[in-house]
């Protein structure tokens, strides 16, 4: 199964000559979660080669309108090739009117398929596929939601162990689905003696907010952290006023939470690409892990699975 983040956009306030607004697709087990789709969503997904067959949420985390411009497109491209399939839309709950009005922007044939999920409160989880959605309210100018994925826990079995006990084929399932097994001889094989724990993955998308704790959950120990960094750290009155981070608190973020990958976006029209190294060097002052600067287009792998120790 597929775990990838496919970048569709990275500028925040307004469109570049080369970032588009917003737009972030994570693909995760034949899950597609589609974060702030910006203007001009829908074309950088056919350059993307993804299509909305495979959107099954759409997570809005405001609707400043570099978070959400691109909602009328996806939701007409849902319909227009009939997808048949539920979508979840969530989103904060205050700003119901405007996902009202992106949703039904034009005349166009509608489709029944997407679910409204407004949100609301400090931290909403709900179940979401083979992971938990969680949506915590960040720092911003309006209501803003941040969002996490998280895989539940397993275990994964022990070859050697399995092979010792004689276990093999079907009787390897049923001792997964069962938690015990008993031998021919009599013997009882538990799932513990033949399995090691093995910690779910997780993800998270932190767009438009001030330094605060939900920041913190939220990236806390997470395999992949997309945020936001819209400013240089000469800016950072500017970035506390407007209710932004700098890529030096981005770093501060990575390195105080143990994230293993670490991608900035949403970045300020201010900056073009020769500013990248200004970036990096602003968030190694804290964190030293895998970093991503992530322009349009790109396609950056949730991390594999830490090997057992």
């Amino acid at each position: 199964m597929v775990r990838e983040l496919v970048v569709l956009g990275t500028s925040s306030a307004v469109p570049t000559r080369h970032r588009n607004h917003n737009g972030y697709l994570l693909l995760w087990d034949g899950e597609g979660f589609l974060f702030d789709p910006g203007e001009g969503t829908q074309r950088q997904m056919l350059h993307a080669g993804v299509s909305a067959a495979g959107l099954t949420w759409l997570c809005v985390t405001h609707f400043h309108g570099d978070h959400c411009l691109g909602l009328p497109g996806v939701v007409q491209r849902i319909a227009h090739d009939r997808v048949a399939h539920e979508v979840r839309a969530v989103f904060p709950a205050d700003g119901a009117a405007y996902w009202e009005r992106l949703r039904h922007a034009t005349a166009f044939g509608d489709t029944s398929v997407i679910t409204p999920v407004p949100v609301s409160g400090e931290v909403v989880r709900m179940p979401a596929g083979p992971v938990r959605l969680t949506a915590r309210r960040l720092s911003h100018r309006i209501e803003t939601y941040g969002y996490r994925l998280d895989e539940p826990d397993g275990r994964r079995m022990l070859p050697a162990e399995l092979a010792r006990r004689g276990i093999q084929g079907p009787m390897v399932g049923r001792l997964a689905r069962e938690g015990a097994l008993t031998l021919g001889d009599g013997t009882v094989v538990t799932l513990d003696e033949c399995s090691a724990p093995r910690p779910g993955q997780s993800a998270a998308f932190v767009m438009d907010t001030r330094l605060c704790d939900a920041v913190f959950e939220l990236a806390r120990d997470t395999d992949l952290l997309v945020i936001e960094s819209t400013f240089l750290s000469g800016e950072a009155r500017l970035a506390a006023e407007y209710g932004h981070l700098t890529a030096e608190q981005a770093g501060e973020v990575a390195a105080a939470c143990g994230v293993r990958r670490l991608v900035l976006a949403h970045f300020s029209e201010r900056y073009t690409f020769a500013d990248e190294p200004r970036f990096a060097e602003e968030v190694r002052k804290a964190y030293d892990g895998d970093l991503v600067v992530a322009r349009d287009l790109m396609r950056v792998p949730v991390p594999g699975r830490v090997p057992a120790g």
